[in-house]
Formats: structure tokens, sequence, C-alpha cells
């Protein structure tokens, strides 16, 4: 779930939509008079395919209910969101009513008054019941523009057989889980080439975050006003040292790997496509831990044929999940993923596009998206998600989830790389704190501009 844009240029981003204000001044009208507002469309964007057509339908069919008003639901692809978004907000003649941001990308419009205020709706939709890093990432101090819609989050997945001819036992803390991962790897048990006792790749800041969060650490702290880089905190430092020696130690992944697909290496066999779909060669297993988004054990398993298809089906004897301990007993905080949801600040029609952000932090609707595999913003109903092994995973892992800073200009930062180039200097650095102090020398600057 955890959402992969493509790079986007957000240059003059910002002064595109600094055009926007606070929305009409019209006279408010009554959102559930079903005749004045027979003649009137909402539009709504989704992005990508991850609310399914069920939920959609719902949304339509209760909304022209409720309202009397047509809800138009229109999906953009992830990579053409932002670009699209930067454009139309602005524009109250074109803006859609109510959008679905990635959470990482809400700050890129929530500083610059893109969406509208939803600060005096926020205890009737959920308040301190909606997942709180979600929410952070959708405010500017205490004004609420953008809130949760739903969440996925990162865990891990295990080969128990790995594990136990390694002898060694499923960790309570950090430190046992690195210690763990660090024996599998050198005891090697089945004797594999480049064998990681978690693969975890040399620029994959998404996982490896985790480590500095874990640790009372950040990416990034506001001050007097402005936001700060805090690579080189003692306490991100110290997660930094943990990390450094799992590559050092436990993992053979590439130095240049990211996130993408960690889980070709702990199935016996997979295979490898190009970006045209194409076979472009084969990987074994290489692994006997990957961290990765929840929907990740639809692609772990035995090959198995299933209507004419090769699939992958989950072994409960081969294959298990926990979450990432923490170091006081609780799971530790990870990156989550998911999406925002907020109306524009442009739209004609504030009052309809509320009566949606009603129907959508609904208890039923709520219920749905956990029923359809997608974490619920409101805590109450996480439990739709079900009841086994990786709906727990997934409620453990979320439950100290944080996201990326809240800075203005934190999409620039993931867009130019910059992470990626640390931390694919990690595993070979001789003084962590000096690079870490390059690296946020070279961050504060990006994450302050607008």
């Amino acid at each position: 779930m955890l959402r992969r844009l493509p790079l986007v240029a957000l240059t003059g981003a910002a002064l595109v939509l600094s055009a926007c204000s606070g929305g009409t001044d019209a006279a408010t009208p009554d959102p559930t008079d079903t005749a004045a507002n027979a003649d009137k469309t909402v539009t709504m964007w989704v992005a990508g395919g991850d609310t399914p057509d069920e939920l959609r339908t719902y949304l339509t069919d209760t909304f022209k209910e409720r309202t009397g008003a047509t809800l138009a639901i229109e999906e953009q692809s992830w990579g053409d969101l932002i670009p699209k978004l930067t454009t139309a907000l602005p524009d109250a003649d074109n803006t859609p009513d109510v959008v679905e941001v990635g959470n990482t990308q809400s700050p890129t419009f929530t500083n610059v008054g893109a969406f509208m205020d939803l600060t005096d709706m926020y205890d009737e939709l959920g308040g301190d019941k909606l997942l709180q890093s979600f929410v952070e990432a959708g405010s500017v101090d205490d004004t609420k523009y953008a809130l949760p819609y739903y969440f996925g989050s990162r865990y891990m997945f295990v080969r128990k057989d790995l594990w136990k001819e390694a002898g060694v036992a499923e960790p309570t803390s950090l430190d046992e889980f690195n210690s763990a991962v660090a024996t599998i790897a050198q005891d090697n048990p089945r004797d594999i080439k480049n064998f990681s006792g978690f693969f975890i790749g040399g620029q994959d800041w998404r996982n490896g975050i985790s480590w500095i969060f874990a640790n009372g650490g950040d990416l990034a702290k506001k001050e007097n006003g402005q936001w700060v880089s805090t690579l080189a905190d003692p306490s991100s430092v110290k997660g930094l040292e943990q990390l450094q020696k799992i590559y050092q130690d436990a993992s053979q992944a590439p130095a240049d790997a990211k996130d993408q697909s960690p889980w070709l290496y702990i199935n016996d066999s997979d295979t490898i496509t190009d970006d045209n779909g194409e076979a472009a060669g084969k990987t074994s297993l290489a692994a006997a831990t990957i961290m990765a988004p929840g929907w990740a054990h639809w692609s772990i398993g035995e090959l198995a044929e299933k209507d004419g298809e090769q699939v992958r089906e989950w072994d409960d004897s081969t294959f298990g999940v926990f979450p990432l301990p923490g170091t006081d007993g609780n799971p530790a905080p990870v990156f989550a993923g998911g999406s925002n949801i907020a109306v524009s600040a442009q739209t004609k029609n504030p009052e309809l596009a509320k009566e949606l952000m009603r129907i959508i932090f609904s208890e039923e609707y709520q219920k749905m998206l956990g029923g359809a595999g997608l974490g619920p913003a409101n805590s109450d109903y996480v439990s739709s998600l079900g009841d086994d092994e990786f709906a727990q995973a997934l409620i453990d892992s979320a439950s100290n989830s944080k996201l990326t800073p809240a800075a203005p200009g934190w999409a620039a930062v993931e867009s130019a790389l910059v992470l990626e180039e640390f931390f694919g200097k990690i595993r070979d650095a001789k003084d962590l704190t000096a690079l870490a102090q390059e690296y946020d020398a070279k961050i504060t600057p990006m994450l302050n501009a607008q």
C-alpha cells in the first residue's frame, strides 16, 4: 500500500498553488436538500485502483441518497496525480472537490493553502481515534487540512524454516532482531551463495528509517518556525550505527538496491521482469527475512497453478510474519504507507464535499475499507481487517507507525533522491556522524523550500 510515485517536477508548484484561497463566499446551502441539489455534481479523485469498485458504488449511491447530488469518482494514476493536482487545485472551475493524496505528499499542498481547513470537523470525523501520524502529515501546526483515508504498514516476512535451521527464535526486542539476522547470515544453514539473514537494500531508506525512529531519532524537526534535518542527532546516529552493522553483518543486498520487490529473494525461485513486463531473469532463495508492506504476502509462497496461471500460495510451515520489535517491548515505529483525503480550498460545493467526508468516515464505510484489506482510518474499526496473521501484523506494526516530516519541501527531498544517496553510503562510512552532518546541510534548505 505504500505509494511509490515516479519522480515529478515540483519546481514552481508552490507558486501556482499559492493562488489558492479559502473557498467560496456563497450562502451556505443545505447538503441534505435533495431537491435543491439534484443538478449538482461533486467530483472525487481517487489515486490508483486501491479503492475497489464495491466501495466506489457505495459512495456514489449513498451520496445520491443522502444529498440528491451526483458523485463523480475519477481515478488518477499515481504517476500523474501530483502534477494534475498542482494544476487543478488552484482552478475553481476545474478543481476536484475531494481528493485522495499520498500521505507523504500531503505537506506539498497543506503548506500552500490548497486544501480546506477541516479542523472544525476533526472530532466529528473521528478525532483522536484517527491514525495520528497521518493526521500530522495533513496538518500545519494545529490546523487540519487532510485526514487519513487508509493505511498500510511494513512488517517482517520470514522463512521460518531457515530461522529454525539456524537455531534462532522470533525476537522480542530490536537488539534481539539485529543479533538474530546477523546470526542467521553467518550460520547460513543451507550454504546459499550471497545469503542474507535480512535482505535490505543499500539505498532502502523507507525501511531503514525504522532504526532511526526506534532509537528516538527522526529525519527532521521544526525549530523556531523552520524545519531542520536531524540525521546527525545522537539518537538518529545510534539507529544508523545499528543499521550499518546489519548492512555489514546480515545483508548481501546490492548497495544500490531500494525497496522494490524484496520478496523475490525469500521465495525459492522467482522471475524478474523488465519495465515492459518481459522476463529478464530469475532469482533464487537468498534471504531468511525481508521487510515489506502487508500486501506483499500475495507475492510470497510456493508456486502453484490456479486457473491456468502460476501463483504464490502461502505455506504457514515455511513462512511467517511479525512486526519489527522496538526497544521497549512494543512494535518499532515503522514508516507507514497509505493515503490522506482532503477537500479542495477552491471547491464550489464545500457543504456537499463535507457531507461526502462524513460518509467516508462513517462506521459502515470504514468497515468496508477494512474488509477490502485497507487499514481503516479510525482505530475503532481495525477489527474489520480480520484476525489472520497478516491483519494482526498490520495492526501491530501500524500502532507506532510514523511518516516523513510534514515539511513543505519534503516532496523535493524525495524527488532529489538525496536519502537514497545518503543511505547508500552508510555501509562503508568511517564516520557516520560526519556523513549525517554533511547530508543535514544538504537537506535542511530543501525542507523549507515552498
